[in-house]
């Protein structure tokens, strides 16, 4: 009785993951008739500036597109898929607060908050997608923020990444 249920726990998980050949693994959900892409310098608006955030948030985007696409790297301006954007916002703000005694508290934890703004355009269709991304990275209040971008700056790149990948290649 158990191998009966087994198998057909097995045949039904084969089914629905095959079925109309919609489902993958990675999820990445590109129309065959895309073949490039070109991605453009990921400028940095934002009132303050990370010098680092622009160049290795646009480097590990270029590098996750091209590792988990199929689609071929251009910098022409007739690339099926032309991906732009900028950094809008880039904020720190007290996440947490603890107490120091009589009527004096003192904030604990400080809360980064950095914001995308991703335009895709597809040359085929003539049609422009808009994206916002924002992610929020906590750390202790203790830090100056240069500490905090120091500890953080590896997190924030590939946070942002996924999710800037997630919203143009995934149906999330």
């Amino acid at each position: 009785m158990i191998k009966i249920k087994s198998l057909l726990f097995v045949l039904f998980s084969v089914a629905l993951f095959s079925s109309c050949g919609v489902y993958t693994f990675k999820d990445v959900t590109i129309p065959p008739e895309i073949k490039t892409v070109k991605i453009s310098f990921i400028e940095n608006r934002a009132s303050y500036k990370n010098p680092q955030l622009s160049s290795k948030l646009t480097d590990q985007l270029q590098q996750k597109i091209s590792n988990q696409t199929r689609l071929t790297r251009t910098n022409s301006d007739d690339a099926h898929y032309q991906i732009s954007g900028y950094i809008s916002g880039y904020n720190v703000s007290t996440a947490g607060i603890s107490s120091q005694g009589t009527n004096r508290q003192q904030a604990a934890t400080n809360r980064l908050s950095v914001s995308v703004h991703i335009s895709l355009l597809n040359t085929l269709s003539a049609k422009t997608t808009e994206y916002d991304v924002s992610r929020d990275f906590d750390f202790s209040a203790g830090l100056s923020l240069q500490q905090a971008e120091a500890q953080l700056l590896d997190d924030i790149v590939k946070n942002l990444t996924d999710e800037i990948f997630n919203r143009i290649f995934s149906n999330w």
